[in-house]
């Protein structure tokens, strides 16, 4: 989906490099063009602290550059670290990405899961990460083993890989979505117009009877009040706007005015 806008604050801006978000830690990525991809992830959900744990390709990285679709933002403030150590140094919670069970007790906990302690722990002043695998194999166990917990998500058993950036986007989404205030459905007006109140709709159902009524439709008394409360349940659920009120009360107008106009006589002829 496109929906890149410049113009609008940017969500990730106040968390570049500090402790207000966590840290994307990529172990051992393969390709430029992934590395790109999953900056872009993150920019998309806010994030911007990413750190390379020796990149087969190097760093920085032309590839990286193209796919990451300008988040320069990532991408610019990019760490390069020679071990899984290094970089998660300064960090006092990490979470492991993995879809295969290891050989070592570990808690295994869902992005959601995740996310809730991520931010309840960021939120206290702590630092935190979660760690992703290079692309062919994932995370090796001496990796996983130095999280504190595995982050597992939920995935038709069979098949449950992910590129490394499907991997890195679920995760971010999660951390986007936990304090989205957002609702679930709402409706976007143009300016020029606004949501139809409840008298301008009486109005419309008033206009639209009383034609009704005048051309027969509505001439079974028993069945009248039936066809009209469908009639203004089917427009009540329709979410009409002022306009388009007034556009549908124009439309009964012409409408009616056609059907009443006089035919001409042969005395006008």
């Amino acid at each position: 989906m496109a929906g890149t806008d410049s113009s609008r604050p940017n969500a990730g801006a106040n968390t570049p490099l500090s402790g207000g978000a966590p840290a994307i830690v990529l172990v051992q990525p393969q390709l430029g063009e992934n590395i790109g991809m999953a900056a872009r992830a993150m920019l998309n959900c806010g994030l911007a602290d990413l750190r390379l744990v020796k990149p087969r390709d190097g760093w920085p990285n032309e590839d990286a550059v193209a796919a990451s679709a300008d988040a320069e933002l990532v991408i610019e403030n990019t760490r390069v670290y020679q071990t899984t150590c290094d970089a998660i140094a300064d960090l006092e919670l990490v979470f492991a990405t993995t879809a295969r069970p290891r050989d070592m007790t570990k808690r295994v906990v869902t992005p959601s899961q995740a996310t809730g302690e991520l931010r309840q722990f960021i939120s206290g002043g702590g630092k935190a990460g979660v760690l992703f695998g290079r692309e062919s194999k994932g995370l090796v166990n001496d990796d996983v083993s130095l999280a504190d917990a595995v982050l597992s998500v939920p995935l038709n058993p069979s098949f449950s890989s992910l590129n490394l950036a499907q991997a890195v986007y679920t995760v971010a989404y999660e951390w986007m979505r936990f304090a989205d205030e957002t609702p679930d459905s709402e409706i976007s007006y143009p300016k020029e117009t606004r949501p139809g109140s409840k008298l301008e709709l009486t109005h419309l159902f008033e206009h639209l009877e009383r034609e009704l009524d005048d051309s027969g439709f509505l001439r079974i008394p028993e069945k009248r009040p039936t066809m009209v409360r469908n009639l203004r349940n089917m427009f009540g659920r329709a979410g009409l706007t002022e306009q388009e009120i007034r556009t549908l009360r124009g439309v009964i107008t012409a409408l009616v005015g056609k059907r009443k106009k006089p035919k001409n006589s042969d005395a006008d002829r």
